[in-house]
């Protein structure tokens, strides 16, 4: 059963208190456009939702299924991603790869990524 934990955050100067709701918030909205990167990358390879949370979680990414599929369905509908059903272990399974324009949003993203990362280092 997947938990949350709750951190009470100090400041390193004047003991003030950072608020743990409007820290979560935050780190969402930093890891939300992290997790579009992730799942592009990982899906150079063709891979169904189970396995690609496995592949995310290894990396230190895990993400709940009910933001893995929407996702998913999302970057197919941008033309992203590909899928198809194929049976596996006597199971349906829907595979996803990229498509070819999501490898040149990849390639795009991943250039902007490493700059602003780059720009990010020098500040903080």
């Amino acid at each position: 059963m997947p938990h949350t934990v709750c951190h009470t955050l100090y400041g390193r100067q004047h003991g003030m208190v950072v608020d743990p709701d409007l820290f979560e918030s935050m780190r969402l909205e930093l890891r939300r456009g992290s997790l579009v990167l992730a799942v592009l990358a990982r899906l150079r390879e063709e891979r169904y939702g189970y396995t690609l949370r496995q592949a995310l979680a290894a990396d230190g990414l895990e993400m709940e299924e009910s933001t893995l599929y929407p996702l998913l369905r999302r970057l197919e509908s941008q033309g992203l991603l590909q899928s198809e059903w194929r049976e596996e272990e006597k199971r349906r399974k829907r595979f996803y790869r990229l498509s070819p324009m999501g490898a040149l949003m990849l390639a795009a993203l991943a250039d902007e990524w490493r700059g602003i990362n780059a720009s990010l280092d020098k500040i903080l």
